[in-house]
């Protein structure tokens, strides 16, 4: 049965700390000083509706606090919302609503959290048998499972030991096999490749693909531009708890003006030079901000010579320049005015 994620103006309003795994940048601030605790309010998701097919691996990309962890905590039922609701799209079945049905929508949904939460009292492979009971899987079938996965995350050699004394990496790679288990329907992973080193990226990465490949959806939520560029078919990109750009990295990235993105630093930003590098060939747009200018166009390094006339027409020194190429970060620039990583 292939079954896909939908969730329809999904609101959540917090009025004490939210927990961890939904606690950005921005929450623990808001939250780490005395007030009142009438006064105490974050909204967390502002309206987010999202449509995600059978079968996919779509992503929710943003910043730490956007939303994206409080998103996971509501579909998998760690977190309920102030308002909306959240389903799971039974292929020609109908749905299940996930806050009035949870026992049923956990059949089907596998989790794998921003922070491990390994049981260290336990092996890898005590952690993968006990997990399978969990599902009601046989003695006999979870032994099974959990060497099978053992072996695909390269854990085999330490399965009978104590996590305790893991890597960071191995129980990321643990924490995937013991959501897998159950053979899931539909796969979260909050920030799956957080702290991870190039290599165990890159197997992450391949068993995320082979899972995909098997008809499994995936949800994804990162703030990583690669790990969206390189996994998900269709993405989100999420800031404040709203949805601000939605479709394939192809497409987002052509939505925008020219692709190439200069940012660049005078000594001044004069009227007369944000008109003369308006009328360059190949620039389609020009954005102002104190002392900068954030040039749109449809290349990057050609255009300098001509910038730097400009900059000598209107008596302005050029202080510094950055070009980006197309991609996910120039998108989340045009669309919030800052880099995603701030």
């Amino acid at each position: 049965m292939n079954v896909g994620i939908r969730t329809r103006e999904l609101r959540k309003v917090y009025t004490s700390p939210p927990p961890i795994a939904a606690r950005g940048a921005t929450f623990g601030t808001g939250f780490g000083k005395k007030k009142d605790k009438k006064d105490m309010k974050v909204v967390a998701l502002d309206g987010v509706s999202l449509e995600v097919q059978p079968g996919e691996i779509f992503g929710l990309l943003g910043p730490n606090g956007a939303g994206k962890s409080t998103t996971v905590g509501i579909l998998t039922t760690r977190v309920r919302p102030t308002s909306g609701d959240a389903a799971l799209s039974l292929d020609g079945s109908g749905e299940i609503d996930i806050w009035k049905d949870q026992v049923r929508a956990k059949q089907f949904i596998g989790v794998v959290q921003q922070r491990p939460n390994l049981d260290f009292a336990l092996t890898a492979r005590e952690i993968l048998t006990f997990h399978g009971a969990y599902f009601g899987m046989a003695a006999a079938d979870r032994s099974q499972r959990a060497a099978e996965l053992l072996e695909q995350f390269q854990l085999t050699p330490r399965a009978d030991e104590l996590t305790r004394g893991f890597s960071g990496g191995m129980m990321q790679r643990l924490s995937l096999a013991r959501a897998l288990v159950h053979d899931p329907q539909v796969l979260f992973l909050d920030e799956p490749s957080t702290g991870l080193d190039p290599q165990t990226r890159l197997l992450m990465w391949g068993i995320i693909r082979e899972y995909n490949a098997k008809g499994k959806t995936i949800l994804i939520t990162t703030h990583n531009m690669d790990e969206a560029d390189e996994l998900c078919q269709r993405l989100a990109i999420v800031d404040h708890g709203k949805v601000i750009a939605f479709g394939t990295p192809k497409e987002l990235k052509a939505s925008i003006p020219g692709g190439y993105v200069l940012q660049l630093r005078f000594s001044a930003t004069p009227d007369t030079l944000v008109e003369r590098l308006g009328k360059i060939s190949g620039v389609n747009e020009v954005r102002k901000g104190g002392t900068g200018l954030d040039v749109y166009a449809d290349r990057g390094g050609p255009l300098i010579s001509e910038i730097v006339a400009a900059a000598a027409e209107s008596a302005v020194d050029l202080h510094d320049v950055h070009i980006s190429e197309p991609s996910l970060e120039n998108l989340f620039l045009h669309h919030t005015g800052r880099s995603l990583r701030q």
